[in-house]
């Protein structure tokens, strides 16, 4: 189902905030995966290629890691090594879910008879095929059968076997071009993110059929949440504890998006109730409701985790709070600290972070109104590194604020800087 961005209202509160999701446009994953190596590249940071995890040993105080080119030891180890993740199982960490009932596709093939398919998705007892958009490409999805060995590459006669099974055709592929996919909608989330000083994240975490996208949303998600944490960890300006916040914040997203998938799974049986369910949500987004929800919660701008605070941004990704100078917060961002939106007239807010010297970079911006969704302006937002708000206060409580501000920065960046004095 092909959401029609004509239908969507743009003005809806929660997307007007996030001007980046104007359109909801999709970036294929191979384009982002340059983008992050390109900028891992910039920062100089090694990256070892082909190297196999063999064993690894928690001690307390750090992880032994055996590996075809050596041993390593370090602090902290962090599986991001997939679904069938080995670190995940080196440690022991429960993987329970759902097993699969599909098995999926994807390629770019040369066809010799294209007229004998049709364009868009075509759906059969056995299972769904789309050609294109693009020209030579299809998607399988074949309900009923065992998935095959993922570790083997897919062959152009597993390709034409497929297609010709779910078509109902004797269509005939002649060559593939660049490597093809199989998946599946298995759906398993790890039993827990940390085991000591083992963390896992992405596809490690939790699987799930590709339907909506939502794959590398959710490991990028992980790494955003992790990553602050574990380096305020390492750094020594925050305790151990800090880390337990990442299972606790991102286990419920995880679960969200398993149960998305597996909604998208039932409605794709070839069965006539699964076709009937299908009818009822094309309807449903067929409207400027529906498919305003469902843009809504593909782009995760909804998402929020549970955080101390009953502001209404607290917890959620800070929105495009526009400053007096024409920029954006989240513009003053790519230091990766701690950003206080200071809209006092006095800069009462900034003086009290300035303990915190280092860390959070203080926004004086008095006067300044408005986000990307016309909303009144708070009088100070603390948004963490991963793009959370932490904290917020209306105008007019800023007498009440200096408190709840000084327990969100010690609860999230740690004790003052020694060099700035405690306060």
């Amino acid at each position: 189902m092909v959401l029609d961005p004509g239908l969507v209202d743009w003005a809806d509160q929660d997307l007007a905030a996030h001007t980046a999701v104007a359109r909801a446009r999709m970036v294929p994953q191979r384009e982002l995966e340059e983008l992050l190596a390109d900028h891992v590249a910039r920062l100089g940071v090694p990256v070892r290629r082909g190297v196999e995890v063999t064993a690894l040993e928690d001690t307390g105080d750090g992880v032994l890691v055996a590996t075809t080119a050596g041993p390593v030891r370090t602090g902290w180890l962090v599986g991001c090594d997939g679904g069938r993740s080995t670190v995940r199982r080196l440690t022991g960490i429960a993987f329970p879910g759902t097993d699969p009932e599909l098995t999926g596709h994807l390629a770019v093939v040369d066809i010799a008879d294209p007229e004998k398919l049709a364009d868009g998705w075509t759906w059969s007892a056995r299972g769904a095929y789309r050609c294109g958009p693009q020209p030579g490409r299809v998607a399988t999805v074949e309900f009923g059968r065992a998935p095959a060995d993922r570790t083997e590459p897919v062959t152009l006669d597993e390709l034409q076997a497929v297609l010709r099974r779910v078509s109902g055709t004797d269509v005939t592929l002649t060559a593939l071009r660049g490597a093809a996919t199989r998946w599946s909608d298995n759906a398993r989330q790890a039993a827990a993110y940390r085991s000591g000083r083992v963390l896992l994240a992405g596809d490690a975490a939790h699987v799930h059929s590709p339907f909506g996208g939502q794959g590398l949303n959710l490991g990028v998600g992980d790494a955003m949440n992790l990553g602050w944490k574990l380096g305020a960890v390492v750094a020594g300006w925050a305790p151990e504890g800090l880390l337990d916040t990442y299972d606790a914040e991102r286990r419920p997203l995880g679960a969200w998006v398993l149960d998305w998938t597996r909604a998208q799974s039932g409605a794709m049986r070839g069965d006539a109730a699964s076709a009937a369910l299908r009818q009822v949500l094309a309807d449903l987004l067929g409207t400027r409701d529906g498919a305003t929800h469902a843009v809504k919660q593909i782009s995760g701008v909804t998402q929020r985790v549970d955080l101390p605070g009953g502001h209404p941004p607290v917890g959620r990704c800070a929105p495009d709070l526009w400053l007096t100078d024409g920029s954006r917060l989240a513009d003053h961002g790519h230091g990766g600290g701690f950003l206080l939106l200071d809209r006092t007239p006095d800069g009462t807010l900034a003086r009290l972070a300035g303990a915190w010297s280092g860390r959070v970079t203080g926004l004086a911006d008095a006067g300044g109104a408005g986000t990307g969704g016309g909303d009144a302006a708070p009088a100070g937002v603390l948004v963490r590194p991963d793009g959370v708000v932490a904290w917020a206060c209306d105008t007019g409580r800023t007498a009440d604020a200096a408190a709840g501000l000084e327990a969100a920065l010690h609860r999230w960046a740690g004790a003052p800087s020694p060099s700035a004095g405690a306060r």
